[in-house]
């Protein structure tokens, strides 16, 4: 990926994570563009860092992305105490047999 879109996805899984979707006095939003400004490179200018960066950039996008997988999953299997037998078919894929009678 390049910088860029790494940068704009990282931006994106962050509004995703905040409870009211803005990230405009987000500390973490504004370290991150910090640190793209701070390895930004030129074509006069040569950095190593630039490609440590993008991968750095790449891990925190993987590590948010898994988080809020994770806390979708969680919300819709987590036990919610006892379940019918039609709730439980529903949720592993299963259908009752009708019983007509």
């Amino acid at each position: 990926m390049a910088g860029t879109k790494v940068l704009r996805s990282l931006l994106h899984e962050l509004r995703q994570a905040s409870p009211n979707g803005c990230i405009k006095d987000s500390l973490a939003a504004r370290y991150i563009l910090a640190q793209y400004k701070k390895f930004a490179t030129t074509e006069q200018q040569f950095c190593k860092a630039r490609n440590e960066a993008t991968f750095l950039g790449q891990t925190y996008l993987t590590y948010l992305a898994s988080q809020r997988q994770y806390v979708e999953l969680y919300k819709e299997y987590h036990g919610r105490g006892e379940r019918s037998v039609r709730d439980t078919a529903d949720l592993v894929g299963f259908k009752l047999p009708s019983d007509p009678k």
